[in-house]
């Protein structure tokens, strides 16, 4: 039986650095107040993203996303052969990254505590745990509380958008797509400015291992209840269920609807294959598979 142990080492890695950049800039917004804006945060989560994808390329699909990985998987782009692999590189990655994390700014965020009288594990210290997971009501800055359904739809769309985009941007049949070396930067774009648009609701998760990893450290490092604080299942349901919703139908709109769009306009000459194999390119598929 294959083990996938280098797809498992780029996801891992490539997790890794995603959330250790993307939660640091969190983290740093949080404790030393050096972020003025959204923008500079979904910069930094959309850079991460970038590096991430081209550090790893060449060892796995560069996914980084539970919710990718599913539509992928479900739209027949990747092997469900490789699905284990992913997954538990990405939920690791993502929750090592979380212990890098509290292991630089550990005591800072005890002093952050203490300055704002903060009690760990406390429904109060949610303050300071939104650095690790995301939080839909009243800590996402919105200037009312949040509904679990707003929540929910709003993490789908912004996965729906986000895995649309990287369907679009790395499709053969698009003959407009960017250079396969340049994709990287379009979709830490579309990252970027999904979360400019959503996170003052959600705090913009879109990823189900960047959320429920760094979480479940915050749960294991004193936060307790703090980190889970919705008794009625929201965080599951907004935070992991709804992501992986909107990234499936994402794939399954793109690949029964937009991919036979563009396959009918351009008839033989935008057969994704023989596209791609003009262009020396490998395609999605073949790399993934």
């Amino acid at each position: 039986m294959k083990t996938y142990v280098k797809e498992f080492a780029g996801e891992w890695i490539g997790t890794y650095l995603m959330v250790l950049f993307g939660c640091g800039a969190v983290a740093v917004s949080v404790l030393f107040k050096q972020y003025d804006s959204i923008l500079q945060i979904a910069a930094v989560w959309g850079i991460a993203v970038t590096i991430a994808i081209y550090a790893t390329g060449d060892l796995c699909c560069a996914h980084f996303n539970p919710a990718v990985s599913l539509a992928m998987t479900v739209t027949g782009r990747m092997s469900p052969r490789k699905l284990p692999a992913y997954l538990t590189a990405q939920f690791t990655g993502a929750f090592a990254a979380a212990l890098s994390l509290y292991g630089l700014f550990g005591s800072n965020i005890a002093i952050f505590e203490k300055e704002n009288h903060l009690i760990r594990g406390t429904a109060g210290s949610a303050l300071s745990a939104k650095m690790f997971g995301e939080y839909y009501q009243n800590l996402s800055g919105a200037s009312q509380p949040v509904s679990m359904p707003l929540a929910m739809a709003a993490e789908a769309l912004g996965t729906f958008i986000l895995v649309f985009m990287i369907f679009a941007l790395t499709e053969g049949c698009n003959t407009k797509r960017p250079q396969h070396n340049t994709a990287p930067i379009f979709i830490g774009m579309t990252l970027a400015m999904v979360i400019c648009l959503l996170a003052p609701l959600t705090q913009a998760g879109f990823n189900p291992a960047r959320d429920f990893a760094p979480r479940m450290a915050a749960f294991l490092l004193g936060w307790g209840e703090a980190a889970f604080p919705d008794h009625s299942g929201g965080f599951f349901f907004v935070y992991m269920l709804s992501p992986v919703i909107g990234g499936i139908a994402a794939g399954l709109v793109f690949e029964k609807v937009i991919r036979k769009l563009m396959e009918k306009q351009g008839e033989d000459d935008c057969c994704c294959k023989k596209e791609q194999e003009k262009e020396g390119e490998k395609s999605w598929e073949q790399i993934c598979y």
